[in-house]
């Protein structure tokens, strides 16, 4: 591919917060391989916001399948949407075949992206998968389909980014709630987006953040979406001192800044966990049936817990047995990692 005739790259998201942050470092190759192009991100309404600031992309468009995007006819219309952009090259990060489809209606002249769903004759530059591909590491499955044409990076970090503004709501929002700016603060995430599989017990969440809290004299925030509010709510009951409950009551660029702030993480394998390994926030993270060969916080500042069982990982929503992956994990696992990787990454005891 001749890069010096790219001038205007439209990127395809993925779906999904988590498999977001781990496209960051494929951002930052593309941006490096045509640093004169101007980048568009198509995202869904939920991913969107992780890049309305972020250093790879210079604007973000926003696909609403449920609304102006829905059905054929909305995905006409996008199509045209896109044409009159007259984007030179494509990059299809999510796999489906609607994403090559609508670069194909848009009549962008190059696609390049992986052969899956069967969207290959869509697609100018399409990379097969194969069974080494398909084990690879979320982060360097994105990086080997680019890496095929020439599009690299050295750094093959995560990065988000947040305004200070945002930095400094969340200061604004925590000694709103009687927390000092050099307070360390541990941030419990108890959900996971995709099932109940991937979640860990809301009493054992709350038996960690009781005892770590102690041990390090931290105050506890508890993260998450709409959805968790009721697991956070439990987890808050259980607890002996009580927690700053922020589940369901933060935007997603609110809830970066948030997890941006705390000294250490606890969580399930989810998308907030990816966003703490993007900001370096140390973190354990507690995995059963989801494959953390594939999908593990890319981050030399994080440590998994798991335990081998007869059926994990399953990459089921739902537990059809009786949830041994997870039943195994026990409340002093958790503690104990978390204070092996605190010493181990010299985490103050107060922030600065």
């Amino acid at each position: 591919m001749e890069k010096n005739s790219v001038h205007r790259i439209l990127v395809r998201s993925t779906n999904w917060i988590g498999d977001a942050v781990m496209t960051t470092p494929a951002l930052r190759a593309i941006r490096e391989s045509f640093p004169g192009a101007r980048v568009t991100l198509l995202a869904n309404s939920l991913v969107a916001p992780l890049f309305t600031v972020h250093e790879a992309v210079d604007d973000v468009i926003v696909y609403d399948r449920r609304g102006a995007h829905a059905g054929l006819g909305g995905k006409l219309r996008l199509a045209r949407e896109l044409r009159t952009r007259r984007f030179d090259l494509a990059i299809l990060l999510q796999n489906a075949v609607d994403a090559a489809l609508i670069a194909w209606l848009a009549r962008i002249p190059r696609r390049m992206g992986y052969r899956t769903d069967g969207r290959g004759p869509l697609l100018t530059h399409g990379v097969p998968v194969d069974e080494h591909v398909r084990q690879l590491h979320h982060v360097e499955y994105y990086l080997a389909m680019l890496g095929r044409f020439g599009v690299a990076t050295r750094d093959r970090s995560l990065a988000l980014f947040t305004t200070p503004d945002e930095d400094a709501a969340v200061e604004e929002l925590l000694q709103s709630h009687g927390m000092k700016k050099g307070d360390f603060l541990l941030g419990i995430n108890p959900g996971a987006t995709y099932g109940a599989a991937k979640r860990w017990y809301p009493e054992r969440f709350a038996a960690v953040a009781d005892e770590l809290s102690r041990r390090w004299g931290a105050r506890v925030v508890v993260t998450g979406g709409p959805g968790e509010a009721a697991i956070a709510a439990d987890i808050a009951a259980a607890m002996t001192v009580p927690p700053l409950v922020m589940a369901g009551k933060t935007s997603v660029r609110e809830l970066m800044a948030l997890i941006k702030r705390c000294d250490f993480f606890i969580t399930n394998d989810s998308g907030p966990m990816h966003i703490a390994a993007a900001f370096g926030v140390p973190l354990v993270a507690v995995f059963g049936s989801t494959d953390h060969t594939t999908t593990s916080p890319w981050s030399d500042r994080a440590v998994i817990v798991r335990r081998d069982t007869d059926c994990a990982p399953c990459l089921l929503r739902e537990c059809p047995t009786d949830h041994r992956c997870m039943t195994a994990v026990t409340v002093d696992d958790v503690v104990e990692a978390a204070d092996r990787l605190r010493t181990r990454v010299a985490v103050p005891e107060h922030s600065a």
